[in-house]
């Protein structure tokens, strides 16, 4: 769940600073989880690889896009999941499972729905579906992270909303405090989160030498060997 009292915009904007790579690392220096869990698989792109980091927390939802709903026409009849959507706090990222047997027949999201989304303090989306007017939606910085893109929103309707939900083998709850970029989306444990700047400082500290030696003029492997094996002794006495 979200961190209460959440984050304050100071420590979320540190938080942005950092790439997704840089998160991973730090969070693995506190052994809270498994390092092949807690983020997107490769079946979850960043569509806008060129926007800076996305940091918030999440705002789930289930649908489905390839046949018609079971009662009413579609998205637009239902926007009562908004009132839901304001009571996590901002910045939010909105994370969309489609539950189709192959999703993203038809888009989640385009100008329209990311436009209304920002306005309700979202800072981006994450799908396992499709989104489109891709253009659009990168004019207003959205960050967007999709299985695919497709041309049409076909029959989108939303099904359930503020529940658990699993996108690209990322298993996210209401709440859940999400970082994104290019390399993909992770979900930052909420005990850690404010830990996390300082702790990519101090993996970019032990790195930095072992960086240092390989750049140089014509390293050996000897050189290179120490440089990396100092790196591991040092963190070992950190611990």
């Amino acid at each position: 769940m979200a961190l209460d009292p959440a984050l304050t915009p100071k420590e979320l904007e540190l938080l942005g600073r950092l790439n997704g790579c840089q998160v991973a690392d730090a969070i693995e220096t506190f052994d809270v989880r498994l390092r092949n869990e807690g983020y997107t698989d490769s079946s979850i792109r960043c569509i806008f690889q060129n926007l800076p980091p996305m940091v918030g927390y999440a705002v789930t939802a289930r649908i489905r896009t390839s046949e018609p709903p079971m009662s009413g026409r579609a998205y637009p009849e239902h926007t009562d999941w908004w009132n839901y959507l304001l009571t996590i706090p901002a910045p939010r990222v909105v994370v969309l499972e489609d539950l189709d047997r192959r999703p993203g027949r038809g888009s989640c999201a385009g100008e329209v729905h990311t436009r209304i989304l920002n306005a309700l303090g979202c800072a981006g989306l994450v799908t396992n579906g499709a989104v489109r007017d891709l253009q659009a939606v990168e004019s207003i910085h959205f960050c967007v992270f999709a299985g695919s893109v497709v041309v049409s929103r076909a029959y989108y309707h939303m099904l359930e909303f503020g529940i658990p939900v699993e996108v690209g083998n990322l298993k996210v709850r209401p709440g859940d405090l999400l970082h994104g970029d290019r390399h993909g989306v992770i979900n930052i444990p909420a005990p850690i989160a404010r830990e996390i700047p300082a702790a990519a400082a101090r993996v970019a500290a032990l790195e930095r030498p072992v960086l240092e030696v390989a750049d140089s003029p014509n390293p050996t492997i000897e050189e290179l060997r120490e440089a990396v094996q100092q790196s591991v002794r040092e963190d070992d006495f950190r611990r």
